[in-house]
Formats: structure tokens, sequence, C-alpha cells
């Protein structure tokens, strides 16, 4: 292969080369901006799930209220309940002492003394039977007396049970009033409770993408990196084959100067051109190439 050969090799190497390292330029730009609208839309991602992370905190507190209030009023209501019940035992054993026939039994005792005071009054008695009627008439005074107190006293409880009647019938209608707004309370934190539950889920769900799009990302960077590695190699190789052209262009430049100046040496050396003249000739004859 002579010189120009080569030198067309080169530059044909030389123009592959740089049609090569365009390329890799080119694909890795191109794998940088798949990378970079990638990073954009996890982001964006990241951005949503910020978003809906903000609403459950929102939802949680929501939640939280609900259930404090519920609880509280559960806790009213229990208390209330508790109250009613104990205002019915306390009215059970209270009836317990309450004699149905006690009213009776006094309107009897007095309708009997009435009899034997009338009979006392009116009807002739020896000595012995007016004794015994005054002494019947004392004991039933007595009994009289005390059933009279006691019926006092029943009374008394019958308007304290009516009372507590009154009482158990308001417990139990403010423990129902305290029940409603449990139910209601609890209804409420369930709302807020199974949409928390789905934004959990909305935020799984966009972690998930998330997580794919950043692999997707570390991959198109992975792959862009080889394409500028390349790049960089075969931007290497170009500036190695121009500075090789160049250090060629260079030794061809010198050795020509150098041509060049021995000839203009040589015209002014007309023994030595007679030399020359004289070796070409012989080498003419010879037969051999002659060269200055």
């Amino acid at each position: 292969m002579n010189n120009k050969e080569g030198k067309a090799r080169r530059r044909e190497e030389l123009r592959n080369a740089e049609k090569k390292y365009q390329l890799l330029i080119q694909k890795r730009n191109e794998l940088n901006e798949a990378a970079r609208l990638l990073r954009e839309e996890k982001d964006m991602i990241n951005a949503k799930k910020k978003e809906i992370l903000e609403e459950m905190k929102k939802c949680k507190q929501l939640r939280d209220e609900a259930v404090k209030k519920m609880r509280e009023h559960k806790e009213m209501r229990n208390k209330l309940q508790q109250k009613a019940k104990e205002l019915i035992q306390q009215r059970r054993k209270e009836k317990k002492i309450i004699m149905k026939r006690l009213p009776l039994r006094v309107e009897e005792l007095k309708a009997d003394l009435q009899m034997l005071e009338y009979r006392q009054e009116t009807t002739p008695l020896t000595k012995e039977e007016e004794d015994r009627i005054i002494e019947e008439i004392r004991k039933k005074r007595e009994e009289y007396k005390r059933l009279k107190q006691e019926l006092e006293k029943q009374k008394e409880i019958e308007i304290k049970l009516s009372d507590a009647e009154k009482a158990i019938d308001e417990l139990f209608r403010r423990a129902n009033a305290e029940h409603e707004m449990v139910v209601k309370y609890y209804e409420e934190s369930q709302k807020h409770h199974e949409k928390f539950v789905k934004l959990v889920q909305e935020v799984a769900a966009l972690i998930n993408e998330a997580n794919k799009k950043h692999e997707e990302y570390v991959e198109v960077k992975k792959q862009a990196q080889e394409f500028h590695n390349k790049a960089i190699s075969m931007k290497a190789k170009i500036i190695s084959i121009r500075k090789e052209m160049k250090a060629k262009w260079e030794e061809a430049k010198r050795v020509l100067e150098e041509q060049n100046l021995k000839a203009k040496a040589l015209l002014y050396d007309e023994k030595k051109l007679e030399e020359l003249t004289e070796e070409a000739l012989n080498a003419l004859k010879k037969g051999e190439k002659i060269t200055l």
C-alpha cells in the first residue's frame, strides 16, 4: 500500500469514526431525554402521593375526632343506663314494702271503730260487755293508728316510686339520645375510616408505580451512560486518528522542506552539482533509479 492509499484509508476511517460518534451522541441524548421524562413522571406521581398523604392526614384526624365523640357519648349513655338500673333495683325493693291491702284494712278498722263506738253509745250493756267493748275499741284504735302511720309512709313511698318511675323514664330517654349520638359518630367514623383505607390503597399503588418509574429511569440512565462512554472512546479514537494524520502530515512537510533546502543548496554548489550529475549518468548507464 503506497502513501496515497494509506492517506485515503485513514481519511475513510476518520469519517466512519466521526459518523459513529455522532450516532452515539444522538442515542445518548435520546436516552437522556427519555430518562428526563421518566423522572418527571415519577415526580408527578410523588406529588400526587403527597397530596393523598395530606388528605389521609385530614381524614384520619376527622375519623379520630368522630371516634372520640362516639366514646364520650357512649360513656354518658352507659352511665345513664347504669343509673336507671340502680333506680329500678331500688324501686323493686321499695315495692316489696308496699301492702296492697293496707288502705282497705285501714278503712275496715275505721268502720269497726265506728260500729263499736255506736254500739257502746246506743246499746244497753252490762259492765262486763262494756269493758270488753272498750278494750276492743282501744286495741283497734292502736292498730288503726299504727296502720294509719304505715299508710302515710306507704303513700310517701308510692310518691317516691312514682318520682323514681319518672326519673327512670327520663334517664332512659337521655340514654337513648346519647345512643343515637353514638350511632351517628360511629357511622361518621366508619365513613372516614373507609375513605382512609381507600386512600392507603391509592398511595400503595402510587408507590409501586413510582418505584417502577425509578427502575426504568435507572435502567435508561445506565444505557445512556454506556453510550456516553462509547462516545468518549470514539472521540478519543477520532483525536488519535487526527493526531496521527497531523503527525504524518507534519513529517511529510518536514521532509519536503528538507529536500527543498537540499535542492536550493545544491544549486549554489556547482562542484557538488557536477558530481551529482556524474553520479546520475553513471547510474543511468547501469540502469539504476536516479534520485536527488
